[in-house]
Protein backbone atom coordinates (compact mmCIF):
# COMPACT_ATOMS: atom_id res chain seq x y z
CA UNK A 1 0.00 0.00 0.00
CA UNK A 2 1.00 4.04 -0.71
CA UNK A 3 1.54 5.64 2.02
CA UNK A 4 -1.72 8.40 1.21
CA UNK A 5 -3.68 4.71 1.68
CA UNK A 6 -2.14 3.90 4.83
CA UNK A 7 -3.07 7.02 6.07
CA UNK A 8 -6.61 7.30 5.13
CA UNK A 9 -6.73 3.51 6.33
CA UNK A 10 -5.65 4.81 9.89
CA UNK A 11 -8.09 7.89 10.11
CA UNK A 12 -11.12 7.26 11.95
CA UNK A 13 -13.93 10.18 12.40
CA UNK A 14 -14.98 11.40 15.69
CA UNK A 15 -18.48 9.99 15.53
CA UNK A 16 -17.39 6.28 15.07
CA UNK A 17 -17.74 5.30 18.24
CA UNK A 18 -21.43 6.94 18.71
CA UNK A 19 -21.92 5.64 14.81
CA UNK A 20 -24.34 3.38 15.79
CA UNK A 21 -26.21 5.55 17.91
CA UNK A 22 -26.24 8.48 15.30
CA UNK A 23 -27.32 5.81 12.86
CA UNK A 24 -30.47 5.10 14.78
CA UNK A 25 -31.35 8.43 15.40
CA UNK A 26 -31.33 9.08 11.94
CA UNK A 27 -33.58 6.03 11.06
CA UNK A 28 -36.28 7.57 13.53
CA UNK A 29 -35.51 11.08 11.70
CA UNK A 30 -36.52 9.49 8.48
CA UNK A 31 -39.23 7.67 9.66
CA UNK A 32 -40.60 11.11 10.91
CA UNK A 33 -40.19 12.29 7.67
CA UNK A 34 -42.30 9.72 5.93
CA UNK A 35 -45.02 10.48 8.87
CA UNK A 36 -44.63 14.45 7.41
CA UNK A 37 -45.03 12.67 3.71
CA UNK A 38 -48.18 10.80 5.08
CA UNK A 39 -49.52 13.78 6.78
CA UNK A 40 -50.00 16.03 3.93
CA UNK A 41 -50.79 13.28 1.49
CA UNK A 42 -54.15 12.28 3.75
CA UNK A 43 -54.76 16.34 4.34
CA UNK A 44 -53.57 16.73 7.78
CA UNK A 45 -54.02 20.01 9.78
CA UNK A 46 -51.33 22.20 8.88
CA UNK A 47 -50.49 22.98 12.05
CA UNK A 48 -50.15 19.15 12.83
CA UNK A 49 -47.83 19.28 10.06
CA UNK A 50 -45.93 22.18 11.19
CA UNK A 51 -45.29 20.28 14.66
CA UNK A 52 -43.99 17.72 13.07
CA UNK A 53 -41.51 19.09 11.12
CA UNK A 54 -40.53 21.54 14.31
CA UNK A 55 -39.61 18.19 15.59
CA UNK A 56 -37.66 16.47 12.15
CA UNK A 57 -35.67 19.70 12.38
CA UNK A 58 -35.11 20.14 16.15
CA UNK A 59 -33.75 16.46 15.57
CA UNK A 60 -31.61 17.19 12.95
CA UNK A 61 -29.82 19.58 14.76
CA UNK A 62 -29.27 17.77 17.53
CA UNK A 63 -27.12 15.24 15.28
CA UNK A 64 -25.45 18.05 13.50
CA UNK A 65 -24.34 19.54 16.80
CA UNK A 66 -23.21 15.69 18.17
CA UNK A 67 -21.16 15.47 15.16
CA UNK A 68 -19.72 19.50 15.51
CA UNK A 69 -19.29 18.23 18.89
CA UNK A 70 -17.20 14.88 17.94
CA UNK A 71 -15.03 16.79 14.99
CA UNK A 72 -14.01 19.22 17.56
CA UNK A 73 -13.45 16.43 20.73
CA UNK A 74 -11.75 14.02 17.40
CA UNK A 75 -10.17 16.15 14.75
CA UNK A 76 -9.48 19.32 15.76
CA UNK A 77 -7.80 18.01 19.34
CA UNK A 78 -6.16 15.38 16.98
CA UNK A 79 -4.72 17.81 14.60
CA UNK A 80 -3.60 19.91 17.66
CA UNK A 81 -1.76 17.05 19.31
CA UNK A 82 0.00 15.41 16.44
CA UNK A 83 -0.08 17.70 13.48
CA UNK A 84 0.33 21.66 14.17
CA UNK A 85 -0.23 22.04 9.93
CA UNK A 86 -3.39 20.71 10.32
CA UNK A 87 -4.88 22.41 12.81
CA UNK A 88 -6.04 25.78 10.77
CA UNK A 89 -7.48 23.87 7.97
CA UNK A 90 -9.79 21.84 11.09
CA UNK A 91 -11.10 25.20 12.94
CA UNK A 92 -12.11 26.43 9.61
CA UNK A 93 -14.33 23.11 8.40
CA UNK A 94 -15.90 23.55 12.58
CA UNK A 95 -16.35 27.68 11.59
CA UNK A 96 -18.02 26.77 8.10
CA UNK A 97 -20.08 24.00 9.56
CA UNK A 98 -21.14 26.20 12.37
CA UNK A 99 -21.96 28.92 9.95
CA UNK A 100 -24.10 26.73 7.74
CA UNK A 101 -25.77 25.45 10.56
CA UNK A 102 -26.71 28.96 12.01
CA UNK A 103 -27.89 29.91 8.27
CA UNK A 104 -30.34 27.04 8.60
Amino acid sequence: MDTLTDTAAQVAHGYITEKDRYLARLKRIEGQARGIHRMVNEDAYCIDILTQISAVTSALENVALGLLDDHLKHCVAGAIQHDGAEVEVKLKEASDAIARLVKS
